[in-house]
């Protein structure tokens, strides 16, 4: 079985399928066709939507990447099972639509892989590396595969000092570590996109650094908006975005954010030593492998999950590390479905994360934004060794008196704020104006408030704080402490 001689290949193709490269190297860019004569590895022998099997002259390895050519368009897929010995099944990463039976398969020699370059900074991509903002294609340095070994454990370095955002609720009570990873969750609608862009906007305005942004299973309208909010913000030259979009095939949607820690590896390894990796949503990125389970005939294992959900998880949790070379700062907006942190999805996300931002609906009903719920929000880092005596004792005093003013809020709906002791007045009014003084006008939105973004060092955070517990800000209105920055800007 062979391609016809004398048959012409078409020429409009997509420079995104690769030779075999070594992991983590990269290569020349290698050619777009194989040459007429070349033989196929098998032929399409079934396809079921997304699912295609292939009958092969020889097995090709799990993850490989094949493609057909047809009509002018070129089509890849990613093998993912083997039936047989003569069968293997794959995921299409396009439409379907023009494959039929008998099609000839041919072999890329080696997995998904990306272009690479320093130019990538300030592009919109998708899954192959190619432009989704209209401009002329990436000319490559490289390209690395997307289905990789983390890096050697000999260049791996550990979490490193606390990262400031100028987010006063963030620095305060769930730092951020740099090299570390941190978790948004929240259901829909309370502000994770939202806090990630600020993210965005903080690691390029503070830090010089770089960011990568993978857009897992986003919709149009929000890509479309974060896009153009991105170039508002003045943060788009320093930042790459990826997408894959919520009407694309799920193997795109899997491996999406595989595909945008490659371009965050390699500007980690060549380009800037701090870049900050954000996902939204990851979420979608365990719906889209449940997704694959059962396209694939796995049984569904709990809540309907796949059986396959830690490992996946941790195939691309554990390749966000941090090396002699650079950090990569992970921020992950985490959907939590039906508010239930008790989800397998959830669970299994949280055990790779660092710091967790709990957002919560009812922090957002009352208009405290960033929603963060002070409480259940919580950081491995929070500890005095690493933050030091003030940090430390300040952080806990103000939970002490957020969770105290919890603990009293049903008693003050049910007999007023007379009923309670002049102490745990004291208490209730310093922590009314300590949660208002947490809230925060953002540079990304401040176009749709009319309120100027403000960023507060944490050392300015801590001293107000300290005065707050004081009780020097008890006859100040609370009106007056709500999205400031500063208080001395009250």
């Amino acid at each position: 079985m062979s391609w016809p001689r004398g048959a012409k290949w078409p020429h409009a193709l997509s420079t995104m399928n690769l030779t075999h490269t070594q992991q983590r190297s990269e290569t020349a860019d290698p050619p777009a066709c194989p040459a007429p004569d070349a033989p196929p590895l098998g032929v399409i022998e079934e396809v079921h939507g997304p699912v295609i099997d292939i009958l092969c002259s020889r097995l090709p390895s799990l993850h490989r990447a094949l493609y057909v050519c047809s009509d002018g368009e070129r089509y890849t897929f990613e093998v993912y099972r083997h039936l047989d010995e003569q069968r293997a099944r794959a995921i299409a990463l396009h439409r379907t639509s023009g494959l039929r039976r008998q099609m000839p398969v041919f072999d890329t020699g080696g997995p998904l892989q990306v272009p690479v370059t320093p130019d990538c900074l300030g592009r919109l991509l998708d899954l192959f590396g190619n432009p989704l903002d209209g401009d002329p294609p990436l000319e490559p340095a490289g390209f690395r595969p997307i289905v990789a070994a983390p890096a050697p454990l000999a260049e791996a370095a550990g979490v490193g000092a606390i990262l400031p955002t100028g987010i006063k609720v963030i620095d305060l009570l769930c730092p951020f570590v740099r090299g570390g990873k941190t978790g948004l969750f929240g259901g829909a609608g309370v502000g994770k996109t939202v806090l990630i862009m600020e993210f965005m906007h903080a690691i390029v305005r503070l830090h010089q650094g770089v960011s990568v942004f993978a857009g897992v299973g986003e919709r149009i309208r929000e890509g479309h908006e974060l896009w153009h909010d991105m170039q508002d913000a003045g943060v788009m030259p320093r930042t790459l975005m990826v997408f894959g979009q919520m009407d694309e095939s799920p193997g795109v949607r899997f491996r999406i954010g595989l595909s945008a820690l490659t371009y965050a590896e390699y500007l980690r390894d060549n380009v800037a030593s701090e870049v900050l990796f954000l996902m939204d949503n990851a979420f979608r990125f365990v719906q889209a492998g449940s997704e694959i389970s059962g396209l694939l005939g796995r049984m569904p294992a709990t809540v309907g999950y796949q059986p396959t959900l830690l490992s996946e998880v941790a195939e691309l949790q554990e390749r966000i590390l941090s090396t002699t070379s650079g950090n990569i700062t992970a921020v992950e907006a985490v959907y939590v479905p039906a508010d239930d942190m008790t989800d397998p999805a959830v669970g299994a996300l949280l055990a790779h994360l660092d710091t967790n931002v709990i957002l919560s609906r009812n922090q957002a009903a009352k208009g405290i934004y960033p929603a963060v719920d002070p409480l259940a929000s919580n950081s491995r880092m929070m500890d005095r060794a690493f933050l030091g005596n003030r940090h430390y004792r300040v952080a806990q005093t103000v939970r002490e008196h957020l969770a105290r003013y919890r603990e009293l809020e049903d008693i003050i709906a049910m007999l007023g704020l007379e009923a309670l002791s002049e102490a745990d007045r004291r208490v209730v009014h310093r922590a009314r104006r300590l949660e208002r003084y947490l809230t925060q006008p953002f540079f990304v939105v401040a176009e749709h408030t009319g309120i100027a973004g403000a960023s507060v060092p944490l050392e300015t955070t801590l001293s107000d704080c300290e005065a707050f517990v004081r009780g020097d800000y008890d006859d100040l209105p609370e009106e007056r402490c709500y999205m400031r920055g500063g208080m001395e800007e009250a």
